[in-house]
């Protein structure tokens, strides 16, 4: 079965409250919880065609409420200023002392819904104000036994800058730290500025930086422990993946110890990592990561041919460049990071990714992922507070999405209050990720490009055409980024029915999986192109049958 991803950020996921007061407080602005991802969303989730939740933000993180405001993003602050890796965020309780249960609670029946729990893992900088209050018994805090004195140590957890004080280049009040440590985003400067990371501190994994990156990996550094017993007390919990947050910021050697430990005791935890660099890829993959944020391969290129009219035949160099690491890349087109599709900044309307969507969803065997809101057409293009009008979601305040709301109808999850265009989006991503999951020819089959061997009828500019195939089943699937309807010739050559093993078929049958149309007596051979009409913005799933021939009826006379 193909992985398909949901993306949620559980504080806006259920924030039910319409106030919408810029920087408001949780109080004012609400904020989601646990409790309220009822078996009525989870339900309604899976029904998408979705095979794993990212739940996102769940592990405890600073907040302007309960921790230092002027080194804090936002009133809710930043998923990924971690404060205690053993613990959950309180302000997604219903009981902030029964916060952990709650949790767990979410997690028993993501799984009796059928679904799998995924959750960041973010190992490479934390809080500048973390302290775990919640560790098992016998677990040693990160930088408890640290030297401040000495810059680096592979015995430290953290890297220090003796003789100077935390200075940013903007104002604080209310925080102290002697000596400073280095930023998370490798700013080794007690001045970082405010585009830095500044609300975190970078994790020693034993890399001295200012020493030529010399590595200083035995015997074991502290920090590899204190992360290996992290993944396994959440694993023990029954999360089934993590979604590896800047793990290219982490030498890779720790990956390779770490995931063959936590595979050790836990054989079916999966690992995603957050990686922007292509010359990295093997060696992370080599590590035993599973799988790899295609951001800067697919991800950039479709929304290139989305939204600024790039060429729509460079598609196929992007998946050629990772060659036989294709199917180990997770495609995309909005989370957390990016800008909405339907926001001012990337193409203005939800609708018009529908043929990214579907090479992204179809292309290959490896997964798909949603961001919770882009089957709605989200804009994202309010004012939060520290997140202004850029596009985003924000990770950073107590906000309440408009769309996620009328979906979720107070709780009901029925859609009863969403408009026409927002229902016509949510059936198109419900039965195109139906389609991915459950169609051999997408989950298990091959992929055979078409684009090289169109000619006159296929604006290669514009459209794109490639063909799925498992045992007996095949998949036509064109896709047309034109502004108008067209009519598309696709051409399928002799060599593709050669390499798929596939049979000419003088006569078939096409069925559009999308939409329910049905077109008979086609001819699908290599001497015949396949003509089709797409509208703007529009493609096809044509799964290919022969038509059978029917038989002579033969008549015999009874005998007088």
């Amino acid at each position: 079965m193909k992985t398909i991803i949901y993306q949620l950020l559980p504080r806006t996921f259920t924030n039910y409250n319409e106030t919408r007061k810029r920087n408001g407080t949780k109080e004012e602005n609400g904020c989601g919880k646990f409790a309220e991802i009822t078996p009525k969303a989870l339900n309604a989730i899976r029904d998408l065609g979705v095979t794993h939740i990212w739940y996102t933000g769940v592990i405890r993180h600073a907040t302007a409420e309960l921790n230092t405001p002027a080194i804090t993003k936002g009133k809710a602050g930043s998923p990924y200023a971690i404060t205690d890796y053993y613990d959950v965020d309180p302000d997604l309780a219903t009981d902030e002392s029964k916060r952990m249960a709650e949790f767990e609670s979410l997690i028993r029946r993501t799984h009796k819904a059928g679904l799998k729990v995924i959750i960041d893992f973010v190992p490479n900088h934390v809080s500048r104000e973390y302290k775990s209050l919640n560790k098992p018994k016998g677990i040693k805090d990160l930088g408890e036994d640290d030297n401040p004195n000495w810059a680096f140590s592979p015995l430290n957890n953290f890297y220090y800058i003796p003789g100077e004080r935390f200075n940013p280049q903007f104002d604080i009040q209310g925080y102290d730290e002697y000596p400073a440590k280095v930023t998370g985003n490798d700013c080794f400067s007690a001045s970082p500025a405010a585009s830095d990371w500044y609300e975190t501190v970078k994790l020693n994994y034993g890399v001295f930086y200012q020493g030529g990156g010399e590595k200083q990996f035995f015997p074991i550094p502290s920090t590899w422990q204190k992360m290996l017993d992290i993944l396994c007390f959440w694993a023990r919990k029954g999360v089934d993946a993590f979604r590896v947050d800047m793990a290219e910021m982490v030498p890779v050697e720790f990956w390779h110890w770490v995931i063959r430990y936590v595979h050790t005791f836990f054989p079916e935890v999966e690992f995603i990592a957050e990686c922007y660099q292509p010359a990295l890829y093997r060696d992370y993959l080599a590590a035993g990561f599973d799988y790899l944020y295609d951001k800067v391969g697919m991800y950039d290129y479709l929304r290139g041919v989305t939204s600024k009219n790039w060429a729509v035949e460079g598609i196929t160099q992007c998946w050629q460049q990772v060659g036989e690491m294709r199917n180990k890349m997770l495609y995309f087109l909005e989370n957390h990071d990016e800008q909405r599709i339907a926001s001012g900044f990337f193409c203005g309307r939800g609708a018009c990714a529908e043929p990214a969507m579907i090479i992204a969803a179809t292309l290959g065997t490896n997964p798909v992922m949603v961001y919770a809101g882009q089957e709605l057409g989200e804009t994202g293009m309010d004012v939060e507070g520290f997140s202004g009008m850029d596009g985003r979601t924000t990770i950073f305040d107590y906000w309440g999405i408009r769309s996620l709301q009328a979906w979720a109808n107070h709780g009901k999850f029925d859609g009863k209050l969403l408009n026409e265009e927002q229902k016509n989006l949510r059936l198109f991503y419900q039965r195109l990720l139906t389609i991915a999951r459950d169609e051999q020819a997408v989950s298990e089959g091959e992929m055979y490009d078409l684009e090289y061997a169109q000619g006159e009828g296929f604006n290669k500019h514009e459209q794109f055409a490639f063909l799925r195939k498992h045992k007996d089943d095949l998949l036509l699937i064109v896709a047309n980024f034109d502004d108008k309807q067209v009519e598309v010739k696709v051409t399928v050559p002799q060599e593709a029915f050669q390499y798929l093993r596939q049979s000419e078929y003088a006569e078939a049958t096409a069925t559009d999986l999308l939409r329910d149309k049905v077109f008979k007596h086609i001819c699908f051979k290599a001497a015949t192109p396949v003509t089709v009409t797409l509208p703007a913005w529009q493609g096809m799933i044509l799964k290919i049958t022969p038509e059978q021939k029917k038989k002579a009826r033969t008549f015999r006379r009874k005998k007088e």
